[in-house]
Formats: structure tokens, C-alpha cells, sequence
């Protein structure tokens, strides 16, 4: 595997990494406008790297299909949103600031529910950026280094406020700080574990590029809906997780035209 590669892998996870570290310099809890601003900011970042990241790279693969060049994209969109809503159904997993657990009922510790429901999150990440990299080294035309490596970049920008927003909490339920701290990294391991399978796999995924693309991008917007627009959007009311939500998405348009 190219050396640029493993490091394009990698960046995501030393985003949550560099987040999950504020447990060591910043306060115990996070204000609510303060989590409504950086949940908003990452519901940006991870809806316009659906967007220009993997929808659009996924119809530009079915271009060869003519007036059908959208079915590809469809049916995959659809599988990304009708998997992640199957994982959400079958995994018991806590949201923070939430009192109610979901999933299948379970006696985890609340603390591993708060991880695995960051996970189940960080999932179609990992996806996304392993399925790009993969398009990359298979010699797709239309996906080059500088866009995976910009979607690595992207999700870093996302995985940061992530990083604090499950390991602050963590130490606001008596938890060290070390502990806190090593929780929020073991919530970013699945991205690299994930994307690194799926390059493995790469060979066999080339004929169903535009599918993967789509259906990762699915299950990125899924969460983006079921989870983190509700929480910016919640009361108190405030507009910034709006605000928040227009800054995150524009910057990453931004790089993914200006740099892919």
C-alpha cells in the first residue's frame, strides 16, 4: 500500500484523536451553545462530503448508463441509509446528553454505550474514506489522490468536535481524564480498521464503485438526520448550530473544489 495512502488513512483518526485530547486543557462539560455550534459545524462537514466526496464521483461513474446514470446512485443511496438504520436498531448505544439508551436492550455500562454509539457513527466514515482511496488505487478516472486526501482532511475537520464531544462528557461522569481521553480514541479506531478492509478488498469492489460511493454516503446522511441535526436543533433553542452547520459545510465544499 503507498505510504501516502496509509497516512491519508490515518488523518481522520488523529482529527478524533486531537479532539478527544481537549479533555486535558478544557473544562469537564461542554455550555449547550458551545455543543450546538461544533455538533452543527461536523453535520456540515459531513453533509457536503456526501455530497461532492461521493454522490457526485458516484454518478460520474455512471455516466456510461446515459438518462440512467442516477439508478446506481439511488440504490446505493438507499442500502447506506437502510443499513446504518439497521445497526441503529440492533446495537445498544447512548447518545450523550441522553437518558435513554437505544438499540437492543442490554446491561453495557453507560460509558460503553456512549462509545458505541460514537462508533456506530464514525462507521460510514471510515467507509467513505477507505471506499475513495480504494477508487483511487484501482486507477478510477474520476477519483484522484488530492480527493481522497481532501475527504481525509474533511473528516479529520468533522472527527475533532466528535473526539470532545465523547470524551468530555466522559470525564463529567467522574471518569479520569486518561480514561476519558483513551475512550474518545477507541470511538475513531473503527475509521482507519474500516477503510483499511475495504481497500483489501479493493479488486473485487471495482465493478460496484458507484454503488459503494452512494451507499457510503447514505449512511453518512443518515446520521447527519437521525442524530445530529436533532441535537444542534434541541432546546434551548439557538440558531448556531445553524450557523455552525453553514460554516462546516461550506469550508469543506470549499476544499473538495478547490483542492480535489
Amino acid at each position: 500500500m503507498e505510504k501516502e495512502v496509509v497516512q491519508g488513512l490515518l488523518i481522520p483518526f488523529l482529527g478524533t484523536s486531537l479532539g478527544a485530547s481537549c479533555v486535558f486543557f478544557m473544562k469537564n462539560t461542554l455550555n449547550h451553545i458551545l455543543q450546538k455550534s461544533l455538533t452543527g459545524f461536523a453535520s456540515g462537514v459531513m453533509m457536503a462530503a456526501s455530497i461532492w466526496s461521493l454522490i457526485i464521483p458516484s454518478i460520474e461513474q455512471s455516466a456510461h448508463l446515459g438518462k440512467l446514470a442516477f439508478l446506481p446512485t439511488t440504490i446505493g443511496f438507499l442500502l447506506g441509509i437502510g443499513f446504518l438504520l439497521v445497526l441503529d436498531v440492533i446495537i445498544p448505544h447512548l447518545h450523550v446528553n441522553s437518558t435513554q439508551s437505544e438499540g437492543v436492550k442490554s446491561h453495557l455500562k453507560k460509558t460503553t454505550m456512549l462509545v458505541l454509539a460514537v462508533t456506530l457513527h464514525n462507521l460510514p466514515e471510515g467507509m467513505a474514506v477507505g471506499i475513495v482511496f480504494a477508487g483511487y488505487l484501482t486507477g478510477s478516472s474520476s477519483i484522484t489522490l488530492m480527493n481522497a486526501i481532501v475527504l481525509s482532511i474533511g473528516i479529520a475537520i468533522q472527527n475533532f468536535p466528535e473526539g470532545a464531544i465523547i470524551s468530555m462528557p466522559l470525564r463529567a461522569e467522574g471518569i479520569t481524564k486518561p480514561k476519558s481521553f483513551l475512550y474518545g480514541i477507541l470511538s475513531g479506531i473503527v475509521e482507519p480498521i474500516g477503510a483499511i478492509i475495504t481497500i483489501l478488498f479493493a479488486n473485487f469492489l471495482v465493478p460496484i464503485l458507484p454503488y459503494l460511493l452512494s451507499f457510503a454516503s447514505g449512511a453518512m446522511i443518515y446520521v447527519i438526520v437521525e442524530e445530529l441535526v436533532p441535537d444542534m436543533s434541541k432546546e434551548p433553542h439557538s440558531n448556531m448550530g445553524t450557523i455552525s452547520f453553514a460554516i462546516g459545510f461550506a469550508l469543506m465544499m470549499v476544499l473538495d473544489v478547490t483542492l480535489g
